[in-house]
């Protein structure tokens, strides 16, 4: 008997329409929706299904993503389709939480909602990101220890995809000594934040009081934390790995090594776009992969 992990993707993957086919013909799914619109303030209808100029703002997007994972994932659930483990990359790590049942969909959205926020205000302007492709990860943590002023990395994708973060000049200044040092390409990310850089810890500590007001429920299902790419034990290991998870690197690659190190077998990447998947395929590309982001999708997983 296979084990399957549900993965959630981090923001950078929406689009407009993004749920849309799930609101309009699953009951539980609009339900979904209406409660984060309740619970935020926002239309989330509008946000994700209809052309507007929000959707690509963090504290936007962030809420506007989790809500469509919790759609799909409820459709998944209703449909009787269940995992051993999950886990979710940056943001859709409380896709993760919400299939693992420790937050519940209202907590989750209110603490998104906010996160959102935190992350947008905490450094607006002169922070950076860039993938740097085709180098390895000892070399890329060497070049940024060496670089003078903040930069780091921020997410270990997959081989040969790795992302660093920092101030602008920083991030500039590894990126000419990581091409020197061997990187196929160093490409520049249209983002609106340094995101888990050091420069984010102030949003971090709000966060963190944020979560003082939220019940962390028992750990029903396995899931790996992004900080530590291990699993989560202890429920009251939640809030500490929450907090820390915004300024410090995102393990996505140690996440998946150590699933398939433990005899997981099957991957199915819930949320819009299929990031989770292609990065899946360089870790190993024989493990069964796919994605749930239509309802095309849906049907095909739920009937395979």
């Amino acid at each position: 008997m296979g084990k399957t992990v549900f993965m959630f993707p981090g923001q950078g993957a929406q689009y407009v329409g993004m749920g849309k086919e799930f609101y309009d013909t699953i009951p539980a799914c609009k339900a979904v929706y209406d409660l984060a619109s309740e619970v935020t303030g926002l239309d989330l209808p509008a946000l994700c299904f209809e052309e507007n100029d929000k959707l690509n703002i963090t504290e936007y997007t962030q809420i506007a993503m989790l809500t469509t994972e919790a759609a799909l994932y409820t459709a998944i659930k209703e449909a009787g389709k269940s995992c051993d483990a999950t886990a979710g990359l940056s943001l859709g790590e409380y896709g993760a939480l919400l299939a693992a049942d420790v937050l519940s969909l209202k907590d989750a959205f209110a603490v998104v909602r906010k996160r959102g926020i935190y992350m947008q205000e905490a450094y607006p302007t002169g922070g950076a990101m860039s993938a740097v492709l085709a180098l390895d990860a000892t070399t890329i943590e060497k070049v940024c220890e060496e670089t003078e002023g903040i930069v780091s990395i921020a997410n270990y994708n997959c081989p040969g995809q790795i992302v660093i973060t920092g101030e602008a000049g920083a991030v500039e200044k590894a990126g000419a000594a990581l091409k020197e040092a061997g990187a196929k390409r160093v490409v520049p990310l249209k983002v609106s934040g340094p995101f888990h850089s050091a420069l984010l810890e102030t949003a971090g500590e709000k966060l963190g009081k944020e979560l003082e007001n939220v019940t962390v429920n028992e750990i029903s299902i396995p899931y790996l934390a992004n900080v530590t790419a291990d699993y989560v034990k202890d429920k009251s290991e939640v809030k500490g790995l929450l907090t820390r998870q915004v300024s410090s690197s995102v393990r996505w690659q140690q996440s998946i090594e150590r699933l398939l190190a433990d005899g997981y077998d099957e991957f199915v990447e819930i949320g819009p776009g299929h990031t989770l998947s292609g990065f899946m395929k360089k870790i190993n590309r024989d493990v069964k992969t796919c994605n749930v982001d239509t309802m095309e999708d849906f049907k095909k997983y739920v009937e395979g």
